[in-house]
């Protein structure tokens, strides 16, 4: 019974796009707007999820695989733009314990230090620039 309902599925899924990182993305952002939904109330978000829950199902059942490949490749390019963006300051987040940032005054390469409080001499890698960095707790 369950492989015949996974035949007709697959049947049925043939030559339609499917399933994308910005399916899963527009799903999980799906799931958030509706727990807010749930504890704000709001008429005009619960018509926008309407809309956009219709939206994600037809890009997965869409046959126009090329717009839908390239919607999902600005969505990755997004993405990466993004990641390149939060990943340094979520590593001093992270680091904030053990290390501290400075830049080099030279060239601008951002030198990951560790924590020892006082002055001292450090060398850039990149352009050899000798400089004097303050650390404080």
């Amino acid at each position: 019974m369950l492989n015949k309902i996974k035949v007709k599925l697959a049947q049925f899924m043939q030559g339609r796009y499917g399933i994308d990182y910005l399916y899963v993305a527009g799903i999980i952002l799906y799931f958030v707007l509706s727990i807010v939904q749930i504890f704000a109330q709001i008429r005009l978000l619960n018509i926008l999820l309407s809309i956009f829950i219709i939206w994600i199902f037809y890009r997965v059942f869409s046959k126009n695989i090329s717009s839908r490949r390239a919607e999902n490749q600005k969505f990755m390019k997004w993405i990466s733009k993004l990641q390149r963006k939060v990943k340094p300051i979520w590593q001093r987040i992270r680091h904030m314990g053990t290390h501290r940032y400075r830049k080099c005054p030279e060239c601008g390469v951002t030198l990951r230090l560790p924590l020892k409080r006082g002055r001292r001499q450090v060398v850039c890698p990149k352009c050899q620039n000798r400089f004097e960095v303050t650390i404080r707790m």
